[in-house]
């Protein structure tokens, strides 16, 4: 299990594991509830540096990071 502590957004942390390339049990501590596990949902599975590529970059209203774009640095961290 991999933890991640987030910077600029209403989440603290992000919990996840990687198994053979691939992003599992991804969790947000704190943050908008609903959407998060929502993005838990859709990337479960999927290959790391695809979702590097889906959810880099993606901004929260007037802050330069959000949840997502944190989750795709934690994983940038790995790689």
């Amino acid at each position: 299990m991999y933890t991640y502590k987030t910077k600029g957004t209403c989440s603290r942390e992000i919990n996840f594991d990687i198994q053979d390339n691939k992003i599992k049990n991804v969790s947000f501590i704190g943050g908008c509830n609903g959407n998060l596990k929502g993005i838990s949902n859709l990337i479960e599975g999927m290959e790391i540096e695809d979702v590097i590529k889906k959810l880099s970059d993606i901004k929260c209203g007037s802050r330069d990071t959000s949840c997502p774009d944190q989750l795709a640095s934690a994983l940038k961290e790995l790689i």
